[in-house]
């Protein structure tokens, strides 16, 4: 046993006072520095002794090595250096071979075999290269051909890879490829970097579980680091910054989109900017039941039928939430009937991309992207990380084959994208898909898009065969009404621009005098509204006080824009006054606090909308006469500068 640290630090006193005081002639010597460890906690290398354990150990004998507190190491024993020591015994064992260190954690002596040391393995590894550097020299030069053949095949198979490999993992760069791991809820599914004792998401106890990827079916992967975390193939010496010509030479801009055909495809195709770009990943979002998969079918159909059957690509459409069975019930009943669209159901990243490696698609469809998962990460399909990672290995895939990916992706309460909000950054287009479930139009609205404005908006029909097209959609919002009808008294019409389309809404207004309920506003903000109706009490005179007012938008349109104010504005005074407002006028114009009407943008594009509907007056800020007057419209323009002039103009006894 070694000594205890209490003996070995009064060993360390004594040699200090037996030491001789320094001479002050002669120059002083650096002083040892002494270890700022615990001497118990550092090992000790003894060598192992034929002398029995149960004898006493003496300092300094055989089989002990002496320890100097000087240089604080220890020497060898004597009898290990005499040779006559090992002349003695023949039948002991090499000394040199056999050590013996001290494990202060498990309180004994754990004895192993001393190690090579790095000048014998640097000559045995010197020696074996030697060897082999020999034994190529004396090789025939068919031999040395016949290597060059094999090594050159491995390296195209090298290159050749499978499109899994993408979402395959590797061992991670770096602390010699330590292993990484997780704890996943047995419970829930979620996935935590540290363990808890209890789940931090669904608060159960004890269902925390060690989690190493890669441990089922996939004994390679020990890390969470993808086999490329980038798109671009890594290949540095190949790879230079490249001018702008030398990218667009030969790079035929009009043939280089997907085109898409029919009013359908001409649809999508104004929202994705003209059509879809090779190698670019999609996102389309929206409410559940609003027509995501049917929207998508569509779209890989109107794909094919822009080319030659025996020439195109198929399409690949891939659903984790239904059977091949149920698409294939819904593309007949939308009376799809094309050959080259393929269905597969499954949620494995890497066995959908196996997959459809042998068919090259054109395009591939993803639904959705909340149900498919990579099996290298912790936690099920829809957590946070999995979202985040299948999209990642999607994208490298698109950019790497070129192939479009569109993903359809669920959403949540509160009607944004579930997952992290990187998901959005990630993907080039973000798409909305809105609608009510009372009404049969569908908007596909552009969020963002790397490939072309987020101004432009489709329109679109739910009809029994699928989604149709909106041919003019100025119109879709407007009802039918004959001009003398009492309906009229509180209702106006207002133009207002979503995106690079023109809307005409109808806004209805409902005063009650001396009811002692307060009014509703449905489409249009509160706030907004309050502003107005105070507007009209102190600027215009009205005596709306002892009034409740109820504000609606016709088709469940929410009314955001400012340029609906006038419209608002003029609907309170239709039923306040009960004078009905002719049917073939138009309000375009923002109320500010001091009455006055002032102008908002694409004033022109407004005006020439609704002249193309058959109206045949509009109301208008006077500020915007000067640029409405040069387009020679088939529409009179009622230009106004203020509330009262607008009352007067339009709340005027005919006669």
């Amino acid at each position: 046993m070694l000594r205890s640290p209490s003996s070995l630090r009064s060993l360390l006193h004594l040699s200090a006072r037996l030491l001789p005081p320094p001479n002050p002639r002669l120059p002083r010597p650096p002083h040892p520095r002494l270890p700022s460890y615990p001497l118990s906690a550092r090992p000790r290398f003894l060598s192992s002794s034929s002398s029995s354990s149960s004898s006493p150990p003496t300092t300094g004998g055989a089989g002990w090595a002496t320890y100097d507190p000087v240089t604080d190491s220890l020497s060898a024993p004597a009898a290990l250096s005499s040779p006559s020591a090992s002349a003695s015994d023949p039948e002991a064992p090499a000394e040199s071979d056999a050590w013996a260190v001290f494990d202060p954690a498990a309180g004994r002596i754990i004895k192993h075999r001393s190690p090579p040391s790095s000048s014998t393995t640097a000559a045995a590894a010197k020696a074996e290269e030697d060897e082999e550097e020999e034994e190529e020299e004396g090789e025939g030069a068919d031999e040395g051909e016949e290597k060059g053949r094999v090594r050159a095949s491995a390296r195209v198979a090298k290159a050749q890879t499978s499109w899994s490999s993408v979402a395959a993992v590797r061992k991670p760069a770096g602390k010699g490829g330590k292993e990484r791991f997780s704890f996943v809820c047995s419970h829930c599914k979620e996935a935590d970097s540290q363990w808890w004792g209890f789940c931090r998401h669904c608060n159960a106890a004890g269902t925390m579980e060690k989690y190493v990827p890669g441990t089922d079916g996939n004994a390679s992967a020990v890390g969470l680091h993808h086999i490329s975390r980038s798109w671009i193939p890594q290949k540095s010496k190949e790879i230079v910054p490249q001018s702008l010509q030398e990218v667009n030479k030969g790079l035929n801009q009009a043939e280089w989109r997907i085109p898409l055909s029919g009013s359908f495809g001409v649809e999508i195709a104004r929202v994705l900017g003209g059509g879809i770009v090779p190698g670019s990943l999609i996102l389309v979002g929206g409410d559940p039941g609003v027509g995501k998969s049917s929207l998508m079918l569509q779209l890989a159909s109107n794909i094919l039928e822009g080319f030659k059957v025996e020439e195109s690509s198929p399409v690949v459409y891939v659903s984790g939430e239904e059977s091949i069975e149920q698409i294939g019930n819904r593309a007949d009943r939308m009376s799809i009937t094309s050959s080259k669209l393929y269905l597969y159901s499954g949620t494995d990243i890497e066995d959908i991309l196996d997959k459809i490696q042998p068919l090259s698609p054109r395009a591939l469809i993803i639904d959705s992207i909340q149900t498919v998962y990579v099996k290298s990460f912790a936690g099920s399909a829809g957590n946070l990380a999995q979202v985040k990672e299948c999209t990642s290995a999607l994208l490298r895939f698109a950019k790497l084959t070129n192939i479009p990916v569109f993903l359809i992706g669920h959403v949540t309460k509160s009607g944004d994208i579930a997952g992290p909000r990187l998901l959005e950054h990630i993907v080039d287009v973000v798409l909305y898909m809105e609608g009510e479930r009372c009404s049969s139009h569908r908007l596909l609205r552009s969020v963002k898009n790397r490939f072309g404005s987020t101004d432009e908006l489709g329109v679109f029909e739910m009809a029994e065969f699928g989604l149709q097209a909106v041919l003019n959609p100025s119109q879709m919002f407007l009802t039918e009404h004959d001009s003398d009808s009492e309906i009229l008294a509180g209702l106006a019409v207002a133009v207002i621009l979503d995106g690079s389309r023109t809307f005409a809404i109808e806004v209805q207004a409902l005063c009650v005098s001396g009811s002692q309920r307060s009014g509703q506003v449905v489409g249009i903000p509160t706030r907004r509204a309050d502003v107005i109706i105070s507007v009209l009490m102190k600027q215009a005179g009205l005596k709306l006080q002892d009034n409740a007012i109820f504000l609606n938008v016709v088709s469940g349109f929410e009314l955001t824009e400012t340029a609906g104010d006038l419209a608002i504005a003029a609907s309170i005074c239709s039923s306040f006054l009960e004078f009905p407002i002719p049917n073939d006028v138009a309000f375009i114009g923002e109320i500010g606090l001091g009455g006055e009407l002032r102008t908002v943008p694409r004033m022109d594009k407004r005006v020439m909308a609704i002249a193309k509907l058959g109206y045949k007056k509009c109301v208008v800020p006077r500020t915007s006469e000067k640029l409405l007057k040069p387009l020679n419209l088939d529409i009179e323009i009622l230009p106004c500068s203020n509330l009262k002039q607008f009352i007067n103009a339009i709340f005027r006894p005919q006669g």
